[in-house]
């Protein structure tokens, strides 16, 4: 059978839609690009209390696979409450919990959201925007918004505990 006339016949449970781990949609394994169909995605995904990602779209919805963050933040806030406001994908803004924060292996900034239940990682534009609010004393990294000093629970590696230069 012609793989392009070949119809793959989903259910809710295996619906044959992924979110790869640069934030990226599939669908039976070929790209989804068209903008608004993206967006919709990004907007229509909800964390289940069992750990599982659904897409809700009005009516209908569809687990799907999350390979590692289901969110980006794209753009972050300082806040006249000395808060900084995350701008996720999905068009929502919440508060960065500032013990969630987490380096991956790549050195990418991530955090939970949701109340707990996902993973955001950073784009680079937030991640360096974050960084203008951290300080580093003796490998301790502190975030700094207004008056607060919020430690955060990574480390940053010396020289001489086997960092990297860059």
């Amino acid at each position: 059978m012609d793989p392009l006339t070949r119809k793959s016949w989903h259910t809710r449970e295996e619906s044959g839609l992924r979110l790869d781990r640069n934030g990226r949609w599939w669908h039976d394994d070929q790209p989804v690009e068209h903008p608004r169909i993206v967006e919709a995605f990004n907007r229509g995904l909800v964390p289940a209390e069992d750990g599982r990602f659904r897409l809700q779209l009005g009516g209908d919805w569809c687990f799907v696979e999350v390979e590692d963050a289901a969110y980006g933040v794209v753009q972050l806030q300082p806040t006249a409450d000395d808060q900084i406001l995350l701008q996720l994908t999905d068009r929502t803004s919440e508060a960065l919990q500032p013990d969630t924060l987490q380096l991956d292996p790549l050195g990418v900034l991530c955090c939970l959201v949701k109340k707990g239940l996902a993973k955001a990682r950073f784009s680079k534009e937030a991640q360096f925007a974050l960084g203008d609010l951290l300080e580093e004393t003796n490998g301790e990294v502190v975030l700094v918004v207004g008056q607060r000093r919020i430690p955060v629970p990574f480390r940053i590696p010396r020289e001489e505990e086997g960092a990297v230069g860059r």
